[in-house]
């Protein structure tokens, strides 16, 4: 690997900081070989992305519904043909297994497909004006029109969809984007810039800004940026909210993900769908199963069924096509999770399965006994741990899965209709998903969270209303 650092992607220029030249190393989190390396943006660059932001919004806000539908198109079709370098790469910078990795990629393709579809429906309406005298021979007209430039912060676990989850409504809805990619894979985001200089988008309204937290942090409080769209932790999403001003917002932070699996479920269904919802890619996703709550009918089957398969994954390298379950990130997040399972049995947890790790790589770990005071109970482990809870009743069911301070996403197993419609009225959540884990998103969903998950929402259609303004027109006749 080349000890050369990767330029970044300026207002449509490759460059390298103009003052002194700071770096970071991308590190495989499976072996620790170095990926590569990139410069760091630093307040000049960030200015200058501005800047060309601001001459590249003038011509992205002329671009036609056609224009921006062929932009996407491009996009998507030159993403899927490098398919297999980009989960490649995936895989090489945050340890991601290589068959997720395709997944993701392919999911990338989709959604930028959605927006390119999605670009040539952003309408508006007629509306009546002649509810009053006032009115007379008067009706109105509402559009949508892009914001200016928005700024895309990204997190590590899904370095190109989360990331396509900025770039392709920001382009879609004819908006300029500053993107700051997560440190532990830029090349990511810089290989689809490559992608997108080529994709016939004015290169001025695209920039990826690899920089610190206190360069990302002034561009979050730049008047020039019209909106902050921003996935990652609770802590720094709600901190970069305070400092944002009059921009608007969309938080996606992450969750607490409860399932609820009743005695008229398909027992083997959900222990298939919950062993990959709650181990696949080491937990570190913001949907991934963390609490089951299991009828008490069913529990000691579905236990026994889930434990025999939670031993039965397959753990280690992730370039191996078999792994579901590779490193975690960091050596900071293996530490703490470890942590969190320790604290977990001294207030008298039980490890049923798992609970040690081989480098980085933690065994699924499935835990029974957790109790209240145990900050897995309550905080997001984003790890490969999963916690079973018995219940008598569905409200009893309904009122543990709510005993959260997160409200992303939630799941039911059930072939009982009223205890499916008590689910979906009562759950705190953005999405109750039926029969199915809730890690389960497609990419048009209204997607995101209440309580300490955010607000807003992502999904192509939904995050494009979000970076337009409806503007009205009075007319007379």
């Amino acid at each position: 690997m080349s000890s050369t650092a990767h330029r970044i992607f300026v207002g449509g220029e490759w460059t390298a900081p103009l003052g002194p030249q700071a770096t970071a190393e991308v590190s495989n989190p499976f072996d620790g070989s170095t990926v590569g390396r990139v410069y760091l943006a630093s307040e000049a660059e960030a200015e200058r992305a501005i800047q060309q932001g601001l001459i590249g919004f003038e011509k992205t806000r002329t671009l036609q519904s056609y224009d921006r539908f062929d932009i996407l198109s491009f996009i998507a079709n030159k993403i899927n043909a490098r398919k297999e370098e980009f989960a490649h790469l995936i895989t090489a910078e945050v340890g991601k297994p290589v068959q997720t990795s395709l997944g993701e990629v392919s999911r990338a393709v989709t959604t930028f497909q959605l927006a390119a579809e999605e670009a040539r429906r952003i309408g508006g309406e007629v509306i009546p004006l002649d509810l009053s005298t006032a009115g007379r021979n008067r009706y109105g007209v509402v559009r949508r029109f892009p914001l200016g430039i928005v700024l895309g912060i990204s997190p590590f676990n899904f370095p190109i969809n989360l990331v396509a989850h900025k770039v392709a409504p920001a382009i879609a809805s004819g908006n300029a984007i500053i993107l700051k990619p997560p440190p532990q894979a830029p090349l990511t985001s810089l290989r689809l810039a490559e992608i997108v200089e080529a994709s016939g988008y004015p290169v001025e309204a695209f920039s990826v800004l690899p920089c610190t937290n206190d360069v990302a942090e002034k561009l979050v409080t730049d008047p020039r940026i019209k909106m902050l769209s921003f996935t990652g932790s609770p802590g720094v999403g709600w901190y970069l909210k305070s400092k944002a001003g009059k921009k608007k917002v969309l938080l996606e932070l992450g969750g607490n993900a409860g399932v609820i699996i009743d005695a008229t479920a398909d027992v083997d269904d959900a222990v298939k769908k919950n062993l990959t919802a709650s181990f696949v890619y080491s937990g570190q996703v913001c949907i991934k199963v963390q609490r089951i709550y299991v009828e008490e009918r069913v529990f000691d089957l579905f236990k026994e069924k889930f434990l025999q398969g939670t031993k039965a994954l397959k753990t280690g390298d992730p370039k191996n096509s078999d792994t579901l379950v590779g490193p975690v990130i960091s050596n900071e997040a293996m530490e703490r999770i470890l942590s969190w399972i320790a604290e977990a049995c001294n207030h008298g947890a039980m490890v049923l399965a798992g609970g040690g790790h081989v480098g980085r790589v933690i065994e699924p770990t499935v835990l029974v006994n957790v109790a209240r005071e145990s900050r897995i109970f309550f905080t997001e482990v984003f790890g490969p741990v999963v916690m079973l809870h018995k219940f008598s009743s569905i409200e009893e069911a309904v009122a543990g899965v709510n005993d959260s301070p997160f409200g992303l996403q939630a799941g039911i197993f059930s072939n009982d209709y009223r205890n499916i419609l008590h689910a979906y009225n009562h759950l705190d959540v953005g999405a109750v998903i039926v029969n199915d884990a809730p890690t389960f998103r497609v990419d048009n969903m209204p997607y995101g969270g209440i309580k300490d998950s955010g607000f807003g929402r992502e999904g192509l259609r939904y995050a494009i209303e979000a970076m337009t303004e409806p503007k009205m027109l009075a007319v007379g006749i």
